[in-house]
Protein backbone atom coordinates (compact mmCIF):
# COMPACT_ATOMS: atom_id res chain seq x y z
CA UNK A 1 0.00 0.00 0.00
CA UNK A 2 1.03 3.48 -0.46
CA UNK A 3 0.84 5.16 2.97
CA UNK A 4 1.31 9.04 3.35
CA UNK A 5 2.36 10.41 7.11
CA UNK A 6 1.51 14.02 7.68
CA UNK A 7 4.12 14.78 10.47
CA UNK A 8 8.19 13.80 10.50
CA UNK A 9 8.62 13.63 14.15
CA UNK A 10 9.35 10.74 16.60
CA UNK A 11 5.77 9.07 15.91
CA UNK A 12 5.98 9.88 12.54
CA UNK A 13 9.31 9.04 11.24
CA UNK A 14 9.38 5.63 14.07
CA UNK A 15 6.10 4.75 11.67
CA UNK A 16 7.64 5.22 8.70
CA UNK A 17 10.08 3.12 9.55
CA UNK A 18 8.20 0.65 10.69
CA UNK A 19 5.60 0.89 7.85
CA UNK A 20 8.38 0.84 5.15
CA UNK A 21 10.19 -2.24 6.67
CA UNK A 22 6.64 -4.31 6.06
CA UNK A 23 6.71 -3.06 2.61
CA UNK A 24 4.52 -0.72 2.48
CA UNK A 25 5.24 2.07 -0.12
CA UNK A 26 5.40 5.33 2.77
CA UNK A 27 5.85 9.38 1.87
CA UNK A 28 5.88 12.03 4.93
CA UNK A 29 5.53 15.31 4.39
CA UNK A 30 6.30 18.20 7.23
CA UNK A 31 5.24 21.62 7.84
CA UNK A 32 9.22 22.34 9.36
CA UNK A 33 11.57 23.13 6.91
CA UNK A 34 14.44 21.81 8.57
CA UNK A 35 15.09 19.52 12.10
CA UNK A 36 13.97 22.11 14.66
CA UNK A 37 12.22 19.81 17.60
CA UNK A 38 10.22 21.65 19.95
CA UNK A 39 11.94 20.62 23.57
CA UNK A 40 15.80 20.18 23.67
CA UNK A 41 15.56 16.42 24.67
CA UNK A 42 13.37 13.58 26.03
CA UNK A 43 13.15 10.79 28.62
CA UNK A 44 13.31 7.12 26.64
CA UNK A 45 12.06 4.70 29.37
CA UNK A 46 12.78 1.24 28.77
CA UNK A 47 9.37 0.98 26.91
CA UNK A 48 10.26 3.40 24.23
CA UNK A 49 13.92 1.87 23.99
CA UNK A 50 12.50 -1.35 23.21
CA UNK A 51 10.52 -0.02 20.17
CA UNK A 52 13.47 1.75 18.91
CA UNK A 53 15.28 -1.83 19.34
CA UNK A 54 12.61 -3.29 17.40
CA UNK A 55 13.05 -1.03 14.75
CA UNK A 56 16.79 -2.21 14.34
CA UNK A 57 18.54 1.08 15.82
CA UNK A 58 19.84 -0.44 19.20
CA UNK A 59 23.31 0.56 18.88
CA UNK A 60 22.61 4.05 17.43
CA UNK A 61 20.45 4.78 20.51
CA UNK A 62 22.52 3.61 23.23
CA UNK A 63 24.86 6.07 21.51
CA UNK A 64 22.99 8.78 21.93
CA UNK A 65 21.93 8.26 25.30
CA UNK A 66 23.30 9.64 28.44
CA UNK A 67 24.37 7.18 30.97
CA UNK A 68 21.67 7.46 33.49
CA UNK A 69 22.43 5.40 36.41
CA UNK A 70 21.39 7.29 39.42
CA UNK A 71 18.50 9.20 40.84
CA UNK A 72 18.61 12.24 43.50
CA UNK A 73 16.12 14.78 44.92
CA UNK A 74 17.83 17.92 46.58
CA UNK A 75 16.13 20.93 48.94
CA UNK A 76 16.26 23.42 46.21
CA UNK A 77 17.02 26.36 48.86
CA UNK A 78 19.96 24.11 50.02
CA UNK A 79 20.77 21.99 48.09
CA UNK A 80 20.60 19.01 50.56
CA UNK A 81 20.06 15.72 49.49
CA UNK A 82 16.59 14.58 50.15
CA UNK A 83 17.17 10.97 48.45
CA UNK A 84 19.94 9.59 46.01
CA UNK A 85 19.53 6.31 44.90
CA UNK A 86 20.06 3.25 42.00
CA UNK A 87 18.09 3.22 38.74
CA UNK A 88 19.15 -0.40 38.42
CA UNK A 89 16.02 -1.78 39.46
CA UNK A 90 14.24 -0.12 36.13
CA UNK A 91 16.36 -2.28 34.14
CA UNK A 92 16.48 -5.28 36.31
CA UNK A 93 12.92 -5.28 36.12
CA UNK A 94 12.02 -4.36 32.66
CA UNK A 95 15.25 -5.34 30.49
CA UNK A 96 16.26 -2.29 29.22
CA UNK A 97 17.98 0.69 30.18
CA UNK A 98 16.73 3.46 29.56
CA UNK A 99 18.31 6.77 28.15
CA UNK A 100 17.74 10.53 28.12
CA UNK A 101 18.75 11.68 24.78
CA UNK A 102 18.75 15.08 22.74
CA UNK A 103 15.63 15.04 20.61
CA UNK A 104 17.56 16.81 17.65
CA UNK A 105 19.47 13.86 17.66
CA UNK A 106 16.75 11.14 17.88
CA UNK A 107 14.59 12.62 15.59
CA UNK A 108 17.64 13.30 12.74
CA UNK A 109 18.16 9.73 13.30
CA UNK A 110 14.93 8.36 12.67
CA UNK A 111 15.02 10.64 9.35
CA UNK A 112 17.99 9.43 8.52
CA UNK A 113 16.75 5.58 9.02
CA UNK A 114 13.32 6.34 7.02
CA UNK A 115 15.67 7.83 4.03
CA UNK A 116 14.89 11.91 2.86
CA UNK A 117 14.18 11.00 -0.47
CA UNK A 118 10.72 9.70 1.57
CA UNK A 119 10.45 12.97 3.47
CA UNK A 120 8.71 16.46 2.00
CA UNK A 121 9.46 19.53 4.35
CA UNK A 122 7.88 22.82 3.79
CA UNK A 123 4.46 21.07 3.12
CA UNK A 124 1.98 21.62 5.28
CA UNK A 125 -1.20 20.12 5.38
CA UNK A 126 -4.53 21.47 5.68
CA UNK A 127 -7.42 19.25 4.41
CA UNK A 128 -7.95 15.33 4.08
CA UNK A 129 -10.85 13.49 2.13
CA UNK A 130 -11.79 10.15 1.31
CA UNK A 131 -13.50 7.96 -0.94
CA UNK A 132 -13.77 4.74 0.40
CA UNK A 133 -11.00 3.16 -1.09
CA UNK A 134 -7.96 6.29 -1.17
CA UNK A 135 -7.49 8.96 0.86
CA UNK A 136 -6.34 12.59 -0.56
CA UNK A 137 -4.65 15.04 1.48
CA UNK A 138 -4.15 19.10 -0.12
CA UNK A 139 -1.57 20.94 0.97
CA UNK A 140 -1.26 25.31 1.41
CA UNK A 141 -0.04 25.60 -1.74
CA UNK A 142 -2.70 23.45 -3.55
CA UNK A 143 -0.85 20.55 -4.61
CA UNK A 144 -2.47 17.03 -3.45
CA UNK A 145 -1.07 13.50 -2.72
CA UNK A 146 -3.64 10.04 -2.69
CA UNK A 147 -2.47 7.45 -0.64
CA UNK A 148 -4.31 3.74 0.48
CA UNK A 149 -3.89 5.13 4.25
CA UNK A 150 -2.71 8.16 5.57
CA UNK A 151 -1.28 8.71 9.26
CA UNK A 152 -0.98 11.81 11.22
CA UNK A 153 1.44 12.44 13.36
CA UNK A 154 0.90 15.88 12.92
CA UNK A 155 0.85 17.15 16.70
CA UNK A 156 -0.76 18.90 19.43
CA UNK A 157 -2.81 20.74 17.31
CA UNK A 158 -3.32 18.02 14.34
CA UNK A 159 -5.28 19.03 11.10
CA UNK A 160 -6.01 15.26 10.51
CA UNK A 161 -7.43 14.74 14.34
CA UNK A 162 -10.09 17.41 13.63
CA UNK A 163 -10.75 15.10 10.01
CA UNK A 164 -10.91 12.12 11.96
CA UNK A 165 -12.80 13.27 15.32
CA UNK A 166 -15.20 15.92 13.41
CA UNK A 167 -13.04 18.70 15.51
CA UNK A 168 -14.45 19.69 18.85
CA UNK A 169 -11.12 18.38 21.29
CA UNK A 170 -9.87 21.57 23.07
CA UNK A 171 -6.15 21.61 24.95
CA UNK A 172 -6.03 22.26 28.60
CA UNK A 173 -3.76 24.02 30.48
CA UNK A 174 -1.67 22.11 32.90
CA UNK A 175 -0.50 25.28 35.21
CA UNK A 176 2.78 25.78 34.53
CA UNK A 177 5.34 26.86 32.07
CA UNK A 178 8.51 24.17 31.27
CA UNK A 179 12.13 25.81 29.95
CA UNK A 180 14.33 23.60 28.89
CA UNK A 181 17.61 22.78 26.86
CA UNK A 182 21.02 21.53 27.07
CA UNK A 183 24.36 22.82 28.94
CA UNK A 184 27.96 21.32 29.50
CA UNK A 185 28.07 19.00 32.28
CA UNK A 186 29.19 20.46 35.30
CA UNK A 187 29.97 18.40 38.82
CA UNK A 188 28.86 21.42 40.55
CA UNK A 189 25.35 21.14 39.15
CA UNK A 190 24.89 17.21 39.84
CA UNK A 191 26.87 13.69 38.77
CA UNK A 192 27.53 13.01 34.99
CA UNK A 193 25.50 9.77 35.24
CA UNK A 194 22.26 10.86 37.96
CA UNK A 195 19.26 12.13 37.45
CA UNK A 196 19.22 15.14 39.74
CA UNK A 197 16.10 17.20 40.83
CA UNK A 198 15.88 20.38 42.59
CA UNK A 199 12.22 20.73 44.81
CA UNK A 200 10.42 23.24 46.40
CA UNK A 201 7.63 26.11 46.41
CA UNK A 202 6.05 24.11 43.72
CA UNK A 203 8.89 24.23 41.24
CA UNK A 204 11.79 22.05 40.43
CA UNK A 205 14.97 22.33 38.57
CA UNK A 206 16.30 19.19 37.14
CA UNK A 207 19.41 17.68 34.92
CA UNK A 208 19.42 14.49 33.13
CA UNK A 209 22.95 13.35 30.91
CA UNK A 210 22.92 12.99 27.04
CA UNK A 211 25.59 12.12 24.85
CA UNK A 212 28.33 14.96 23.83
CA UNK A 213 29.15 15.09 27.95
CA UNK A 214 25.97 17.66 27.93
CA UNK A 215 23.36 18.11 30.64
CA UNK A 216 19.04 17.99 29.18
CA UNK A 217 17.69 20.74 31.82
CA UNK A 218 13.98 21.12 32.68
CA UNK A 219 12.78 23.72 35.12
CA UNK A 220 9.14 23.83 35.89
CA UNK A 221 7.00 27.41 37.23
CA UNK A 222 3.96 27.25 38.06
CA UNK A 223 1.78 30.43 36.30
CA UNK A 224 -0.48 31.43 34.42
CA UNK A 225 -1.59 30.87 30.95
CA UNK A 226 0.24 33.38 28.73
CA UNK A 227 3.61 34.45 30.50
CA UNK A 228 5.64 31.93 28.72
CA UNK A 229 4.90 34.35 25.53
CA UNK A 230 5.81 37.72 27.38
CA UNK A 231 8.75 39.72 25.80
CA UNK A 232 10.73 39.70 29.00
CA UNK A 233 14.09 37.57 29.17
CA UNK A 234 13.71 34.56 29.91
CA UNK A 235 16.71 33.67 32.02
CA UNK A 236 15.39 37.30 33.79
CA UNK A 237 12.89 34.96 34.70
CA UNK A 238 14.24 32.00 35.99
CA UNK A 239 16.57 33.96 38.12
CA UNK A 240 13.68 35.92 39.55
CA UNK A 241 11.98 32.25 39.84
CA UNK A 242 14.86 30.82 41.73
CA UNK A 243 16.08 33.80 43.82
CA UNK A 244 17.51 32.07 46.46
CA UNK A 245 18.12 28.76 45.43
CA UNK A 246 20.88 26.51 46.09
CA UNK A 247 24.44 27.11 44.27
CA UNK A 248 24.10 23.77 41.80
CA UNK A 249 20.63 25.64 40.36
CA UNK A 250 22.85 29.42 40.14
CA UNK A 251 25.18 27.14 38.55
CA UNK A 252 22.86 25.33 35.60
CA UNK A 253 21.28 29.08 35.63
CA UNK A 254 24.68 30.97 34.93
CA UNK A 255 25.60 27.91 31.91
CA UNK A 256 22.12 29.03 29.89
CA UNK A 257 22.86 30.13 26.76
CA UNK A 258 19.36 31.63 25.09
CA UNK A 259 20.96 31.77 21.88
CA UNK A 260 22.12 28.07 21.85
CA UNK A 261 19.71 26.08 23.38
CA UNK A 262 16.68 27.37 26.00
CA UNK A 263 12.83 26.70 24.83
CA UNK A 264 9.72 27.96 26.76
CA UNK A 265 7.03 26.10 26.81
CA UNK A 266 3.35 26.68 28.37
CA UNK A 267 2.07 22.43 29.28
CA UNK A 268 -1.08 22.24 27.66
CA UNK A 269 -2.69 18.51 27.52
CA UNK A 270 -5.81 17.10 25.64
CA UNK A 271 -8.74 15.05 27.66
CA UNK A 272 -8.31 11.17 26.96
CA UNK A 273 -11.03 10.45 24.22
CA UNK A 274 -11.57 7.14 22.12
CA UNK A 275 -11.68 8.04 18.40
CA UNK A 276 -8.62 7.54 16.32
CA UNK A 277 -9.78 6.43 13.41
CA UNK A 278 -12.49 7.16 10.18
CA UNK A 279 -12.14 4.63 7.46
CA UNK A 280 -8.40 5.04 5.88
CA UNK A 281 -7.78 7.86 8.55
CA UNK A 282 -5.82 7.36 12.00
CA UNK A 283 -3.59 9.54 14.50
CA UNK A 284 -0.83 8.77 16.61
CA UNK A 285 1.27 10.64 18.65
CA UNK A 286 0.69 13.97 20.32
CA UNK A 287 -2.33 14.28 17.64
CA UNK A 288 -4.14 11.07 19.52
CA UNK A 289 -2.50 11.91 23.42
CA UNK A 290 -1.17 15.43 24.11
CA UNK A 291 0.38 14.39 27.11
CA UNK A 292 1.96 16.69 29.77
CA UNK A 293 5.99 15.55 30.49
CA UNK A 294 5.79 14.84 33.94
CA UNK A 295 5.91 10.94 33.77
CA UNK A 296 8.51 11.22 30.98
CA UNK A 297 6.08 8.89 28.51
CA UNK A 298 4.73 11.04 25.63
CA UNK A 299 7.74 10.39 23.12
CA UNK A 300 7.52 6.90 24.32
CA UNK A 301 3.19 6.46 24.35
CA UNK A 302 4.00 7.47 20.44
CA UNK A 303 7.05 4.94 20.20
CA UNK A 304 4.12 2.49 21.38
CA UNK A 305 1.67 3.82 18.80
CA UNK A 306 4.00 2.32 15.85
CA UNK A 307 4.63 -0.66 17.23
CA UNK A 308 0.69 -0.96 17.66
CA UNK A 309 -0.03 -0.24 14.14
CA UNK A 310 2.48 -1.55 12.36
CA UNK A 311 1.60 -5.09 14.15
CA UNK A 312 -2.03 -4.47 13.25
CA UNK A 313 -1.42 -3.63 9.92
CA UNK A 314 0.81 -6.78 9.46
CA UNK A 315 -1.49 -9.52 10.73
CA UNK A 316 -4.31 -7.69 8.56
CA UNK A 317 -7.04 -10.49 7.98
CA UNK A 318 -10.02 -8.31 6.88
CA UNK A 319 -9.71 -5.20 5.90
CA UNK A 320 -7.13 -2.08 6.15
CA UNK A 321 -10.11 -0.21 8.20
CA UNK A 322 -10.67 -3.41 10.17
CA UNK A 323 -7.14 -3.55 10.79
CA UNK A 324 -6.69 0.47 11.67
CA UNK A 325 -9.67 -0.60 14.69
CA UNK A 326 -7.71 -3.05 16.38
CA UNK A 327 -4.93 -0.44 16.44
CA UNK A 328 -7.36 2.15 18.13
CA UNK A 329 -8.88 -0.23 20.24
CA UNK A 330 -5.26 -1.50 21.49
CA UNK A 331 -3.70 1.64 22.47
CA UNK A 332 -6.39 4.34 22.93
CA UNK A 333 -6.76 3.29 26.83
CA UNK A 334 -3.05 2.70 27.99
CA UNK A 335 -2.33 6.24 26.03
CA UNK A 336 -5.24 7.45 27.89
CA UNK A 337 -4.21 6.44 31.40
CA UNK A 338 -0.74 7.91 31.18
CA UNK A 339 -2.64 11.12 30.08
CA UNK A 340 -4.26 11.05 33.56
CA UNK A 341 -1.38 9.57 35.43
CA UNK A 342 0.98 12.79 33.75
CA UNK A 343 -1.73 14.82 35.23
CA UNK A 344 -1.98 13.43 38.78
CA UNK A 345 1.64 13.83 38.90
CA UNK A 346 1.83 17.43 37.76
CA UNK A 347 -0.74 18.35 40.28
CA UNK A 348 1.47 16.50 43.07
CA UNK A 349 4.80 18.00 42.13
CA UNK A 350 3.71 21.67 41.42
CA UNK A 351 1.42 22.46 44.72
CA UNK A 352 -1.83 22.71 42.34
CA UNK A 353 -3.40 20.31 45.29
CA UNK A 354 -2.79 21.61 49.15
CA UNK A 355 -0.71 19.64 50.95
CA UNK A 356 -0.29 17.04 48.31
CA UNK A 357 3.28 18.81 46.76
CA UNK A 358 4.86 19.29 51.10
CA UNK A 359 3.34 15.61 51.73
CA UNK A 360 5.39 14.51 48.62
CA UNK A 361 8.65 16.64 49.53
CA UNK A 362 8.44 14.51 52.98
CA UNK A 363 8.10 11.49 51.58
CA UNK A 364 11.09 12.13 49.14
CA UNK A 365 13.31 12.55 52.50
CA UNK A 366 15.04 9.68 53.31
CA UNK A 367 13.75 6.99 51.19
CA UNK A 368 15.37 4.02 49.11
CA UNK A 369 13.58 4.66 45.88
CA UNK A 370 12.14 1.90 46.12
CA UNK A 371 8.51 3.14 45.71
CA UNK A 372 9.59 5.96 43.41
CA UNK A 373 10.60 3.10 40.89
CA UNK A 374 7.46 1.42 41.19
CA UNK A 375 5.75 4.30 39.95
CA UNK A 376 8.68 4.48 36.94
CA UNK A 377 7.82 0.44 36.37
CA UNK A 378 4.21 0.92 36.71
CA UNK A 379 4.48 3.10 33.75
CA UNK A 380 6.07 0.75 31.62
CA UNK A 381 5.12 -2.36 32.50
CA UNK A 382 1.40 -1.98 30.48
CA UNK A 383 3.67 -1.19 27.03
CA UNK A 384 1.95 -3.03 23.93
CA UNK A 385 6.10 -3.58 23.24
CA UNK A 386 6.00 -6.17 25.89
CA UNK A 387 3.50 -8.52 24.13
CA UNK A 388 6.35 -9.04 21.21
CA UNK A 389 9.94 -9.61 20.23
CA UNK A 390 12.18 -9.49 17.50
CA UNK A 391 12.45 -7.29 14.64
CA UNK A 392 10.59 -6.23 11.47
Amino acid sequence: MKIIIIGAGIGGASAGIALSRLGHDVVIYDRMRENKPVGAALSLWSNGVKVLNWLGLADEVAALGGRMDDMAYLEGRTGDTMCQFSLAPVTEQTGQRPYPVARADLQALLMETVGMDRIHLGRKAVSVAQDGQTVTVTFDDGSTDTGDLLIGADGARSMVRDHVTGGGIERTYSGYTNFNGLVPQDAEIGPANQWTTYVGDGKRCAVMPVAGDRFYFFVDIPQPAGRATDADDPVAQLREAFDGWAPGVQTLLDAIDPAASLNRVEIWDIDPFDTWVTGRVAILGDAAHNTAPDIGQGACSALEDTFALAISLATNTISVEDALLRYERSRTDRAGDLVNRARKRAAETHGFVPGATEAWYESLRGTDGSDIIRGIVGNIEGSPINLGVGAL
